[in-house]
């Protein structure tokens, strides 16, 4: 399994990065099957230099908010009317529920347009994540973990050929996140918080706080920081990081490719 960091910048995107979008792939059954995880504000751009679009398999939002889902509006008008492409594709995507509709909105030219989530069809299949369910797709198992979130989010594991990525998405410190990162190969995890500085409950986590719960789920081989918004500095979270987290804490870095 290869993880590649499309983008990571917190919140909105960075002048470095776009926002939250990672691409997952892995070789199964004679190619290469390709899921992102997240489609923020700036990531299709930057998807291009390393996949074509049109070779996606599936797309999962861990929530809905912008950062994290704006750009299916750009990849819907790409499956749609590539000029080249000789059939129609259809993409499943999985989120939230209420995805349909937040991607129509967010497409929509016309009031009856952005109603209606029909009209994104066929390109899109909108499926619902559900607390705990597993999903497959090629070598793909993803499971979904309900997170702490002032919207409906989820944490995401992706399993494949024994290894595991385990990706936060945006939460503060919750129980869901033991299941979540127990035994992953790579845990990224959410840390736009900084501690002394950021006291709003419910949101994020800081450094300091994934760290807590890597080690308390235990057999975390790696901590990668991610989701880090422009106006951090990515030592403190680092620091803040390395005060629990007895090996190197590591930052995501954007465009950067993963060998798990």
């Amino acid at each position: 399994m290869k993880l590649t960091v499309v983008g990571c910048s917190g919140s909105f995107a960075g002048p470095d990065s776009p926002a939250s979008c990672y691409l997952v792939q892995a070789e199964h059954e004679g190619r290469t099957w390709n899921i992102a995880l997240d489609m923020g504000n700036g990531a299709l751009g930057t998807l291009q230099r390393f996949i074509d679009p049109l070779e996606l398999d599936a797309v999962v939002l861990s929530h809905l908010h912008p950062d994290h889902c704006a750009d299916l509006s750009g990849l819907h008008v790409v499956l749609r009317y590539h000029p080249v492409h000789p059939q129609s594709v259809t993409v499943p995507v999985w989120g939230p529920r209420g995805t349909g509709l937040r991607v129509a909105r967010a497409a929509g030219v016309t009031d009856e347009e952005a109603n209606d989530p029909s009209v994104l069809e066929p390109e899109f299949d909108f499926r619902d994540l559900g607390d705990g369910a597993s999903f497959t797709v090629g070598p793909f198992t993803v499971t979904a973990y309900r997170v702490n979130h002032p919207v409906e989010a989820f944490g995401l594991r992706v399993e494949a050929g024994g290894k595991v990525l385990a990706y936060t998405g945006d939460t503060d410190s919750t129980p869901a996140l033991t299941p979540l990162l127990t035994g992953a190969d790579i845990a990224l995890a959410d840390s736009a918080f900084c501690d002394e500085r950021d006291d709003a409950e419910g949101i994020h986590l800081s450094g300091r706080r994934a760290a807590e719960a890597a080690v308390a789920a235990g057999g975390v081989r790696r901590l990668m920081l991610t989701h880090i918004p422009a106006w951090n500095d990515p030592e403190v979270c680092c620091k803040q990081a390395a005060s629990v987290w007895p090996g190197e804490v590591e930052l995501a870095e954007p465009f950067a490719t993963y060998d798990l």
